[in-house]
């Protein structure tokens, strides 16, 4: 094997080229961005960058084909990693040039698991289909049915050779939701109907809540919304026991609705009584990740992080971020989290709809930013819960949270009850496929060295990414503890990351991660033969070909084979 060890001071002069601006920098003045259109689907070719845009570096860079616009459907998708070998990647958005193309997906889907998937043929198709990590929704079902998932995924996991899917548990939170009624009641515009604490209560005019405090959180004026918007009242009066309203948008009301109040937040703890019998449920099940709902202080993850700790298990945590409060403690809350998700639909209840779009972009970029994982959720492909293709805003939807960075994307209704959960995984899968072939590479998260500023990892890992930005190679990692192969995730390098492990806990936690592909292996006290063992590995599984050079890392917080003072990047031709 051809090897060539880079030192800290030869990467820097070598790929920086420090004398006259970064290459990409130089490459801007020359040359006039090119449209979005003209880069991807230009049939007279690309601008070539001058020879002395970047020295002593070996850029793969080729004019693109004419291509034809890839159609997006969940039956299109056995054809789609073959059809974008025609549509080659952009290396950078200023230059117009093309790195060898990715074919494998590198945002992550999330997959609720439910009633039309709870089977271990839908849970191997799922798999199969793209599902990267399994989400158990607290909110429904039993720790019976969640057990009998859990192992379902473990079993998948003991088999699959090349895959491993991870498991989150969702907390139900601090619900407020209406009453049992014996029927559902329709509700007319301007019609009077009253909510009180009292149990029991379920009439036409009037029905039960389940919150006690209900009524000291209402103001008349306050708009109640049923379901996140689905039905909205105006409140009018209060009582000591009951909140008269009037009905501005009407529907059809069932048991135990959603509620919620425009621009506040349910005064009830963030963790409840249930959740921690849930989360004592997730310590003896060992799952991988905790969605915490509801959370609108850095206390509540501190306390939980301190529960986990003293349980002797280690259980990354994932805030939702979906109520009005959480948004003025956004960043400690972050900051205390393991990463975020951005819940969509309890967080357009409580504020203006219109703010959801802009705190997405704002939540993505602080998570990038802290190096933290972030997941954007809910109504991503809500249609096809009933319908077989989605609507083109769903598509869009989708593209734009792969196009911000989000680690991965969700699916909730459409895999836990709806009619087509295989063709929902599809099209989220081909969608963010087609989506990434056209994302420009080099981009590097604002301020992430502020984050990782004590560790000489950090600027490892910066100088992997522009080595495989560059020479167009994947990434190859070993790790204990996971920080590599996640630190490598958030620089966002335009190769495949393949970090090893010998623990398949650390294996499973990676699954979550952008750009990662995790891969369990045992390690031995030679490096060489560690070394050799994985790249024959990632040879013969198809990951790697033949001649094609790959960036081996060692570094992070703890070392393999080297000292703790010492850190390298070598290039390894397969």
């Amino acid at each position: 094997m051809a090897q060539i060890v880079a030192t800290t001071r030869s990467i820097q002069s070598t790929l920086l080229c420090p004398t006259s601006g970064s290459a990409n920098e130089r490459a801007r003045n020359l040359l006039k961005p090119p449209t979005f259109s003209s880069k991807v689907f230009s049939s007279n070719g690309i601008n070539k960058c001058p020879q002395d845009a970047f020295r002593s570096c070996r850029i793969n860079a080729r004019k693109s084909a004419s291509v034809e616009v890839i159609p997006v459907s969940a039956e299109d998708d056995p054809k789609i990693e073959e059809q974008l070998r025609g549509v080659p990647q952009l290396l950078d958005a200023s230059n117009g040039m093309w790195s060898k193309p990715t074919f494998r997906r590198k945002t992550k889907i999330v997959c609720t698991i439910g009633p039309s998937t709870n089977t271990k043929e839908m849970i191997w198709k799922l798999a199969e289909a793209g599902m990267n990590v399994a989400r158990l929704n607290m909110s429904h079902g039993d720790h019976a049915s969640h057990q009998k998932v859990i192992d379902l995924v473990k079993e998948y996991n003991a088999q699959a050779k090349d895959n491993v899917i991870a498991i989150m548990l969702d907390t139900k939170g601090p619900e407020v939701r209406s009453g049992d009624l014996p029927q559902p009641i329709m509700l007319s515009t301007g019609q009077e109907f009253t909510f009180t604490i009292q149990r029991g209560v379920g009439t036409a005019e009037c029905v039960s809540v389940n919150y006690d405090d209900f009524v000291n959180d209402v103001e008349p004026g306050d708009m109640l919304l049923v379901d996140g918007g689905m039905m909205s009242l105006m409140v009018k009066s209060k009582t000591e026991d009951s909140v008269k309203c009037e009905v501005v948008d009407g529907g059809e009301l069932k048991s135990r609705r959603h509620l919620n109040v425009r621009g506040k937040s349910a005064t009830l703890p963030s963790i409840t009584e249930k959740d921690w019998d849930d989360i004592k449920f997730g310590v003896d099940n060992q799952v991988d990740f905790y969605a915490v709902s509801f959370v609108k202080s850095a206390e509540v993850v501190h306390e939980l992080k301190n529960y986990l700790k003293n349980s002797g298990t280690d259980i990354h945590v994932i805030v939702k971020i979906e109520s009005a409060d959480s948004i003025p403690n956004l960043h400690s809350i972050i900051t205390a989290s393991d990463g975020a998700m951005v819940a969509r639909g309890d967080l357009g209840a409580e504020l203006p709809i219109e703010e959801v779009p802009l705190l997405q972009e704002e939540i993505i970029n602080l998570c990038r930013s802290m190096g933290k994982a972030v997941i954007v959720a809910t109504n991503m492909l809500e249609s096809m819960i009933v319908h077989p293709t989605p609507t083109r805003a769903e598509v869009s939807d989708i593209a734009i949270a792969v196009r911000e960075g989000s680690d991965a994307i969700m699916l909730s209704g459409e895999t836990a009850h709806g009619k087509y959960p295989l063709k929902a995984v599809k099209v989220m899968h081909t969608v963010a496929l087609r989506t990434e072939a056209t994302i420009p590479g080099g981009q590097m998260p604002p301020n992430i060295g502020q984050v990782f500023k004590n560790h000489m990892s950090e600027m490892f890992a910066y100088h992997a990414t522009m080595m495989s930005n560059t020479l167009g190679t994947a990434t190859v990692v070993f790790t204990r503890t996971g920080f590599m192969g996640i630190l490598l995730s958030h620089y966002r390098p335009s190769g495949t990351i393949f970090a090893f492990t010998d623990d398949k806990r650390v294996q499973q936690r990676l699954a979550l991660y952008q750009g990662v592909c995790p891969i369990y292996m045992g390690f031995c006290d030679d490096s060489e033969a560690t070394f050799r063992r994985a790249l024959d590995l990632l040879k013969n599984q198809g990951m790697v070909k033949e001649g094609e050079e790959v960036a081996l890392v060692q570094s992070g917080r703890q070392p393999i084979w080297r000292s703790q003072t010492t850190h390298n990047i070598q290039v390894r031709k397969v």
